[in-house]
Order: structure tokens, then sequence, then C-alpha cells
């Protein structure tokens, strides 16, 4: 019956039918098993349309397939692997449905999928290893798919597939680059040790590579350069990247076409991203390579940059955001000091060809339209424009400032739209596993905003475009994230550090432009953000530089706003300059002098480690506290209960006075003075714990006199 069928001269469809007929109707395994050898012979054949292939699953499930799967029995005079083969090969028509692809049944069975590319491939089970990576492949591609394929091991079973070489070891590395474009910490928390293995092969294949195989593993290895763990942490690591240099000079080194070039410049950005600039040896073959490498950026970009064609730089957009992260890297090396890697005829060099490089990135954002702000291009340039402004402030002025309403629009459009446009490969310095997050162009703006709002002009264009309230809902915003985020002690996070500078910059607006503080009611709704902040920040003490930022610029803003009905004695008002009272009275402590029997006043333990950061801060804010005293009434009895009096008596009455600098005496005797003449109470304090003894020691005439007076 079955050879009739099977050597029938007329349509294989029909044929196909038959058969299907007979998987419905079969009596028994025997004739159920004679059909589906027709069967698949037509799915290898690719004879099977979307419609027939639903037929074939109608007609016999997963049921059949998975005990196909699991016989250990074939039948006689057939390989062992008969029955295995059969059922691969319908799971693999199955998975070209990507309803199918996506099923618990096809997902539960990734682990034999992962056996069977570990098990031996003789010349008779090729067959079954392609419908493997049919069916990986597949899965690969539904919405559960990478999740399920990393967690049972489909990872480590790929790059030993890889490592192997043998029948498809190509679709391998295929696979595994798609998993790593969707899943990338991940799978490198799961199995680093294996894609190491593979790395490793891949940077000795393209160091040793003469041909074209050099850029096309160009274009493979990026995909297999973590963000984390840093290559660099351990020796197999260190010596991918020592190869990946050595193969990179040798390339870069070379004449080039635009084909072999921007694969190698893709590759050494995401070095770059990975592991800064690491990977280049600190010699002087290195400081030329780097030199070389930030050159041929800067070049890419001029030449796409400064006569744009809309064709030509649609197809350039992701090797020239390659260029802007070496770009970014030239900043960051130019700046060293410490250890640099370029000599100082280098970095002059260099910085001179950035600056033209930059002219050209100005005159093409100058011409976006604004159909055009979605465009994660647009972001990746203006994100490398703020890690120049942030840096050099005193080229490109004049470019700068006639770009700023484009850049303060831009950044408000995506701040108000929380645009979900996807990153360019080399856009961001982060993994986002494949989700589309809100592009904060702000934060890449902020510190070069933060050097321009200390200068006329620019600050002038800055508030005239509105950035002062622009800043201040970002800053309400990042306040709500950061509020949200682990109280535990943690790295400093971009929000935070988005936090500083913007309180920079309103610093920087006060003392410019305290009119513009009075009469725009942006600083009065930034005021209340400020007198609410700061005492849930204080008791973290690993923010104690934001605590900084904020107790100075409320304090700095409190002399301003001093007839506001928030600083009318309320109760979040009275909190906020308690803690700022408890910031600027804990900053010193006396302490054993080891030159010396005595003691020195020294900066306390819990603020050394910020202290750099914080000391002109702290100082600003001892200023401006002095400065508030007369303007609140209540304020001298806030220093009262905290005690602050007492405790300043006794530092200055323990140390040495020679161990107290001018500095600190002039912010000690302001505050002190102040608080003498504002509060009889705060007088009788001072006078009580030997006030007048010590403020003759250490020269404070001005608190001497206000002593002195009845």
């Amino acid at each position: 019956r079955f050879s009739a069928m099977a050597s029938d001269c007329g349509d294989r469809r029909a044929t196909l039918k038959r058969c299907l007929g007979v998987l419905r109707d079969a009596r028994n395994d025997s004739e159920q098993f004679a059909a589906l050898l027709l069967v698949t012979k037509a799915v290898r054949a690719g004879e099977v349309d979307a419609k027939t292939r639903r037929q074939i699953f109608d007609a016999i499930g997963f049921t059949f397939p998975t005990r196909l799967l699991t016989s250990r029995q074939p039948p006689a005079d057939c390989p062992p692997h008969t029955f295995r083969a059969l059922g691969l090969t319908l799971l693999a028509c199955f998975c070209t449905d990507p309803e199918l692809a996506g099923h618990s049944q096809i997902l539960n069975k990734i682990p034999t999928f992962n056996d069977i590319l570990l098990s031996p491939c003789d010349p008779d089970s090729t067959s079954m290893v392609d419908d493997v990576y049919q069916c990986l492949s597949a899965v690969l591609a539904t919405a559960r798919g990478p999740r399920e394929l990393v967690t049972k091991g489909t990872v480590s079973a790929l790059c030993q597939a890889y490592l192997n070489g043998g029948h498809g070891s190509d679709r391998a590395l295929t696979l595994l680059v798609g998993l790593l474009a969707i899943a990338e910490a991940k799978c490198w928390q799961r199995d680093a040790p294996q894609l190491l293995a593979v790395l490793s092969k891949l940077s000795g294949d393209f160091l040793k590579a003469e041909d074209m195989t050099k850029f096309e593993l160009c274009e493979v290895l990026p995909h297999f350069i973590p963000l984390s763990p840093p290559l660099t942490e351990n020796s197999q690591g260190s010596k991918c990247l020592c190869r990946l240099y050595k193969g990179l000079a040798d390339i870069l080194g070379s004449k080039l076409s635009q084909s072999q070039r921007d694969p190698a410049l893709k590759l050494a950005a995401s070095l770059v991203q990975a592991c800064g600039a690491e990977w280049i040896p600190a010699e002087s073959a290195g400081s030329k390579f780097l030199a070389l490498l930030v050159n041929l950026a800067c070049v890419e970009v001029r030449l796409t940059l400064e006569e744009p064609d809309p064709v030509e730089l649609e197809g350039k957009k992701e090797v020239v955001t390659a260029c802007y992260v070496l770009m970014e890297m030239g900043i960051q090396e130019c700046l060293r000091e410490e250890n640099p890697l370029l000599e100082n005829v280098q970095k002059m060099q260099l910085m001179r060809i950035m600056e033209e490089a930059f002219g050209a990135v100005i005159f093409y954002l100058r011409r976006v339209k604004q159909e055009q702000l979605q465009d994660p291009f647009i972001f990746a340039s203006v994100r490398v424009l703020g890690a120049w402004m942030a840096e050099e402030t005193s080229s490109l002025k004049q470019e700068v400032c006639e770009l700023l309403p484009f850049l303060v629009d831009y950044a408000r459009k995506l701040f108000k739209e929380g645009s979900p446009a996807v990153s360019l490969p080399q856009a961001e310095l982060v993994s986002t596993e494949g989700s589309a997050l809100p592009q904060d162009a702000l934060r890449f703006l902020l510190p070069g905003f933060c050097h321009l709002t200390a200068e006329d002009r620019p600050r002038d264009i800055l508030i005239s475009e509105g950035a002062p309230a622009l800043l201040c809902e970002y800053f309400l915003q990042q306040w709500e994230v950061l509020t949200s985020e682990s109280l535990a002690p943690a790295p400093l996070t971009s929000t935070e550090m988005s936090l500083q500078t913007v309180c920079g910059i309103f610093l920087n607006l006060v003392v410019t432009a305290p009119d513009l503080v009075r009469r725009d009611k942006t600083f009065s709704s930034l005021m209340d953000v400020l007198l609410k902040s700061l005492p849930l920040l204080l008791p973290q003490k690993h923010r104690l530089v934001l605590a900084a930022n904020v107790a100075t610029l409320g304090l700095m803003m409190a002399r301003i706003l001093a007839g506001s009905a928030a600083l009318q004695g309320t109760q979040s008002a009275k909190e906020f300059f308690g803690a700022a009272i408890h910031f600027l009275s804990q900053a010193h402590t006396a302490q054993a002098d080891p030159s010396s029997e005595g003691l020195a006043v020294a900066v306390s333990p819990a603020y050394v480690s910020a202290w750099d950061d914080i000391r002109e801060l702290w100082f600003l804010g001892m200023q401006a506290s002095a400065g508030c005293i007369p303007l609140f009434p209540w304020l001298p009895h806030a220093a009262l209960q905290a005690r602050w009096l007492e405790g300043l008596s006794q530092l200055l009455s323990r140390v040495a006075p020679a161990s107290v600098d001018f500095e600190l005496i002039t912010a000690f005797q302001a505050v002190l003075v102040e608080l003498a003449r504002a509060s009889e109470q705060c007088r009788g304090v001072i006078l009580s714990h030997g006030g007048t003894e010590w403020a003759n020691l250490y020269g404070m005439a001005a608190l001497e006199q206000c002593l002195a007076e009845q």
C-alpha cells in the first residue's frame, strides 16, 4: 500500500495528503511509522507549505514526535537513531510556525537539543544536527525562547559545539551571536568560562588571519566582548585583549578600504566600551595606536558630517557612532594626568583634531529637522558633544552658544516624551538587554551646562530658553528615582551624579543671577523639594556629597527667598535647617597631632573620603548659614537645640590654635558673630564656654567685639 503511494508518479502533494489521512487513521505504530517516512521525506525536500505543515501537526500533534525522541528500539535494519531523526525532522517542521516554536512542548525539549549538539556526529546523523539548529533558531526568535535557552544550558552547548568544529559549528556561532545580542548579561553571568573559551578561539583566529576572514571576524567579535565581568579581571581575558590589540594594530596600520576600516573601528569601540583604554599597552607603540585610533575616528566623523549626504549618512550612522565612543576615550586620555598613555605633544595634537571633529558634529546638529529628533543617531551625537562640553570650555564657544537653543529643546522633548527610541549599538555605554529605554539626553549635557552657567552669554541663552524650569523638573524626577533605589551603600549612580550636577548649575545661577531666583517660581518649587530632601539624605552616609550639594544650595537659596511662606518657621524648614546645621557642625574634630603632644583640628573620619568633593561646598554653606541667621528669628534656637555652640567652643578650646587655618577661623567666626548678635541666649552660651579667651587666641576680633558689647 505504501510502496504504491511512494512510487506513484502523480502529484506529490496528493501523495502527502493521502499520507496525512493514513496518519490520522493508522491502526498501529507500523502503519503510522510508514506514513511518517513519506511525510518526513517531503518535509526534508522542502515541499511543505504553511497549510500542510499545520495539517501534519493536527494529524500527529507533539505526542508522536516525543515518543520517537525517547524510543531506543529502531526498526529492523535501521540505524540506531532512526526514530530520533524522524522526531527531530517533525519538530523542525513544526518550528517553522512561530506559534508552535514557542510552545512549551518545544521549549521543554531544549535539553534534548543540547544533548544532540554535544553527541558525536557521524555522517548519518548530520541531518539531526541540522534539524536541531533549525529548532533552536526558531526558539530564539520567540518571546520566551532566549530566556529558556539560557536557563536550560544552550549557551554552554553552543560554545562546545563551536569549539569542537563539527558539522554545523558555524550555525552554533550564529546562534550565540543572536543570544548575546538579546541577553548578553544573563549569558555571561551563567556561562562566562565557556564564552571566554569561544572568545579565546576567535581572538586567536583574528590575530592569525591574513585574508578577508580577519575583517569578517571584526563583525563577529564585538558580540563576544562583555561589559561585565571585565575581561581584564583574569589572565585568559587579558590574553584575548592582547591578541585583539595586535590584530587591530595590524589592520589599522595598513592601507584599507572603507568596507575594511569600518568593522575594525566598530570592534575597537566595543573594546573601549568594555575596558576603556586598558586593552592598549602603556608603551610607545600603544600611545601611537591610541592616537591613530582617535585620529581615524575624527577623520571619519568629519568626512561623514561636514557635507552629509542623506542616503550615505544612513549607512554610516553605526560606524560614526562607534567613532564617537573612540572620541570620548580620546577626551579622557588627553585629560588623564596619572600614568598617561599619551605624551603632551600627542595630547595637544589630538585636542586640535578633535576640535575639528566636534565642529562637524555641531554643524550636523544645527541642520537637524524636527521630524528627525527620534533618530538614535541624534542622541549619540548630542551625547558625545556633551562629553566635549563637559571638559573643553574654551574652544568652539561661539558654535556651542549658537547650538544651545537646539540642545535645550531636544533635551526637553526627550524628557517630556520619555522617548522610547532604541539606541544604536554603540550609543549607550550600558547594555539594555534588548529593551527600549527612555533616552536621558540631559544627563550628558549637565556637566557642560554647569560650566556654561558660570559665563554671562551662555547663561543668558540657557535662561531665555527655559533651562531652569526644565532642570527643576528633571531634579524632581531624578529625586524620585533616587528615593526608589536601595538605601544600601553602592557605587555612585548616574542618578546621584545628575542630581549633584544640577545642584552645581543652580548654585551658579543663585550666585550670578539672584534676581532670577527671586522672580522665577521655578526656584520656589525647587526650594520646597530641597527642604524635604536633606533630612532624608543626611542619614545615608554614602550620599554625603549629594547631601552637601543639597544643603549648600538650600542655604544659598534661603537667603534670597527668605520671605517665602515655606521658610516661615514651617516644620519642613525647621527640619531642613536642623539637618544643615548637623552637616556643618560634624565636619571637624580634634585628633592627636603627630608633631606635638597636643591635639589638632582635623576633618571628621566620616567626611574624610568625600572632603575633596565637599570642601568648597562646606565653606560656602557656612557663609550662607551665617547670612540666614539674621533673616530667620527661629534659627538661633535650632542652633542651641543642636548644641552647635557647645561643640564648636569645645573644639576650639582643645586644639592648638596653629592647627586651625585662617579660612576655617573666618568661617567659624562668621557663624558665631551672627548667632551672638541674633540671640542673647547664644551669646551667653559662647561666653560661658570661654568664648572671650579663645576668640582672642584665634584673632577673632569681630567676635571679641560682639561679646564685649552689653
